[in-house]
């Protein structure tokens, strides 16, 4: 199966300026997703897709690849993950270069392991009906049991109606799981038929608790240095 790796790293991150390569442990949050993709065995191919030169320089010296320089079109606050890849994707067909599937790598999950990479590529080849593997973490103590939305009085209402005790210990839940942010790989057909990242069949691959971190505000960054200092 030929897979094609694409990092997206546009530079007008606002919640963290520069966000992509701000320094965490003495390297630019890129490099870790770099050093992954580069270490795995199962990746055709890895690109970074971004509109910002500074980065793209960064990237390169890491020893990624950066093809073309993503559209400004492509790299505002509302574009989706969606469009960059089939961007890139179509990019290469032009160039009659076809992948079988698309693995979306975001530099902001930087405890990511090319081992995941790897397994979410087999799990893929041993599933030829899925749209997708997605990588999910379980939700542990934000559980569905123990939400509510409230009404202009403030009256609770159970997000999941059902019959269950709310106030049951947290290991007697039921298991559930919500998307980490390290793994997208979608199938070419998922992509260009579906118009999709994640289609109608989606399969997910369990991520540690404990790696997935998902740097989005400034304490998700401190999280991530106080992880990575420690280990």
């Amino acid at each position: 199966m030929r897979v094609l790796g694409i990092i997206p790293a546009r530079g007008g991150s606002k919640g963290i300026k520069k966000k992509n390569i701000i320094k965490i442990g003495n390297k630019p949050l890129i490099e870790y997703t770099i050093d992954q993709c580069s270490k795995s065995k199962k990746l055709s191919r890895f690109i970074v897709s971004t509109d910002d030169e500074e980065i793209a320089k960064i990237s390169s010296n890491l020893g990624a690849e950066i093809p073309f320089m993503r559209p400004e079109i492509l790299s505002n606050d509302t574009s989706s993950s969606f469009s960059v890849i089939k961007h890139t994707a179509e990019f290469f067909l032009k160039k009659d270069e076809k992948y079988n599937a698309y693995m979306l790598l975001q530099p902001t999950t930087p405890l990511r392991t090319s081992t995941l990479i790897d397994d979410s590529i087999n799990l893929l080849e041993q599933k030829p009906n899925a749209s997708s593997v997605i990588s999910l973490v379980n939700v542990g103590a934000n559980h569905p049991h123990r939400m509510y939305s409230l009404d202009q009085e403030s009256k609770m209402f159970p997000l999941i109606k059902g019959d269950f005790d709310p106030m049951e210990p947290r290991q007697k839940l039921p298991n559930y799981y919500i998307r980490s942010g390290d793994i997208y790989l979608t199938t070419f057909e998922t992509l260009f038929q579906e118009n999709s990242l994640i289609g109608s069949k989606p399969i997910g691959i369990k991520v540690n608790p404990n790696n997935a971190i998902n740097i989005d505000t400034q304490n998700d960054l401190e999280l991530a240095r106080i992880y990575l200092r420690a280990n």
